[in-house]
């Protein structure tokens, strides 16, 4: 099994900044990869970045060059530094950890992008 608990969310002005962290504990070794995925209201969940355990990291094109995911595997977390953002970033952050156990998602956490 695995846990994770996301935290940093809030409310910001457009143009600003943000910074997600999702904190992995239980069985770290079977993790393959993290994602941050998000959902704005009347939307499906979608994909926005992902690291793998080896590194390798992929983003939606809606936020390429303007977010950033990044990984401490000293203190098992994965950020996601949000730059330049948008009211249509606006919705609900969701962590995700891909394991040997299967799918593994955190509560969420809102981030409010005003105009």
């Amino acid at each position: 099994q695995v846990q994770v608990v996301e935290s940093g969310g809030g409310l910001v002005q457009a143009g600003g900044s943000l910074r997600l962290s999702c904190v992995a504990s239980g069985s770290i070794f079977s993790i393959n990869a993290v994602g941050w995925y998000r959902q704005a209201p009347g939307k499906q969940r979608e994909l926005v970045a992902v690291i793998t355990s080896g590194g390798t990291t992929n983003y939606a094109d809606s936020v390429k060059g303007r977010f950033t995911i990044s990984r401490d595997n000293g203190k098992n977390t994965v950020h996601l530094q949000m730059n330049s953002l948008k009211p249509e970033d606006t919705a609900v952050y969701y962590c995700n950890a891909n394991s040997q156990y299967g799918n593994f998602w955190g509560q969420g956490t809102q981030v409010t992008v005003s105009s």
